[in-house]
């Protein structure tokens, strides 16, 4: 039943910011990018695992890319998620992948192709209920999987650092903190940042690592990176892995090693 949670939760967040905001520019993008999500994660699973991949982690992938990715060419959505499936398959250190497949696949799309594609930015303005709903069925599906002091850690850092770069920048508090409000961050909180395949493996550690992931947003935000909080997971989420995974294997030979 967990396994489900997540693609009702994301489909939840569709609805709702489409029957709030009608944020899709057409069903048809959408379906688009979840149709080639699915049909990358059969083939390239079969191919490599020589199973059949169960779909529900491609249709989060693709139903992402359909939500964030606004362009007027078809081939963006084809290409942003493929690009963001077979991350799964190609970048990886001991079985692991090490990048959240979305936000590869979408901050590989804005830095390469600018003129031909952006994301969705839309806050949820005075229109509260739909977010009150997402923000609590969010929260307690993330908490069933074990992951909330991961999304938590990340709203907590987000409004307090929004204090600093309020200092540094002078400009007003609720300026700066009012995206988190749109169906872009939530699917950013609830979905990349707590991705279980692309996050480290201890508690402190996650929390760290997101913790790094805001402080790395505000510094790309106070440079006037527009799409900041992609570009900071992007680079720090692979480089807690390698970490990790460097930290874990020092441990194991040390454990290994007779003792002296």
């Amino acid at each position: 039943m967990k396994r489900y949670l997540a693609p009702l939760l994301i489909t939840g967040i569709l609805v709702s910011a489409h029957l709030s905001f009608g944020i899709l520019e057409g069903y048809s993008r959408t379906g688009l990018a979840i149709l080639v999500a699915i049909a990358a994660e059969m083939i390239m699973g079969r191919l490599t695992y020589g199973r059949w991949p169960h779909p529900a982690s491609a249709y989060i992938t693709g139903i992402s890319v359909g939500i964030l990715v606004r362009s007027p060419f078809l081939w963006t959505y084809v290409l942003c998620s493929l690009v963001s499936i077979t991350t799964k398959y190609v970048f990886r250190y001991r079985d692991r992948h090490l990048w959240n497949p979305s936000n590869f696949g979408v901050s590989a799309l804005l830095f390469l192709a600018p003129a031909s594609a952006s994301l969705l930015s839309i806050q949820w303005g005075n229109v509260i209920w739909p977010m009150v709903v997402i923000w609590i069925l969010g929260s307690v599906i993330v908490w069933r999987v074990g992951r909330l002091h991961i999304s938590a850690t990340y709203v907590a850092s987000f409004l307090g650092l929004s204090f600093v770069q309020s200092a540094l920048t002078g400009n007003p508090w609720l300026a700066i903190v009012a995206p988190i409000t749109g169906p872009m961050y939530q699917l950013f909180i609830f979905f990349m940042v707590t991705d279980p395949k692309t996050t480290v493996r201890s508690t402190r550690g996650q929390m760290l690592v997101v913790f790094l992931v805001a402080v790395a947003e505000m510094v790309l935000r106070l440079n006037e990176v527009v799409y900041a909080p992609f570009y900071a997971l992007f680079l720090v989420g692979p480089s807690a892995i390698l970490i990790d995974e460097w930290l874990r294997s020092r441990e194991t030979a040390r454990s290994l090693s007779p003792a002296m």
